[in-house]
């Protein structure tokens, strides 16, 4: 299967085009699914299984013959709710500081995870 994405100019509306020889039930499924943003997708995260709420994708990406679908949510909401995670699952946490800014990044939002949650 061959994906296409154009970029459109501001103002002109969204469209998705499906070309194919036969519509089947799944095919249908998938764009009653994209149109109304109801059901779940199937998709592989760094090697895991995961089932998307259609709205919950913000956006989809084609690269290298690879389609990327991204969320709404954003990366500090993300992190959050791995932290928590985390901090529920695990009795003993480490974390490494090199001193570097993405280190130091890390460190002050774990610090501050800490404080917000009593921890």
């Amino acid at each position: 299967m061959k994906i296409t994405i154009q970029d459109i100019a501001p103002g002109e509306e969204e469209e998705i085009i499906v070309r194919c020889r036969d519509l089947d039930e799944a095919l249908l499924r998938m764009i009653h699914e994209l149109k109304t943003r109801r059901g779940k997708f199937t998709v592989t995260d760094n090697d895991k299984i995961r089932q998307i709420d259609a709205g919950d994708i913000y956006y989809f990406e084609a690269v290298d013959n690879k389609v990327f679908l991204y969320l709404e949510q954003d990366v500090y909401e993300a992190l959050q709710e791995r932290l928590k995670f985390i901090f529920e699952e695990f009795e003993n946490i480490y974390l490494s500081f090199s001193g570097g800014k993405d280190s130091g990044l890390l460190l002050n939002l774990v610090l501050d995870f800490q404080k917000k949650h009593g921890l």
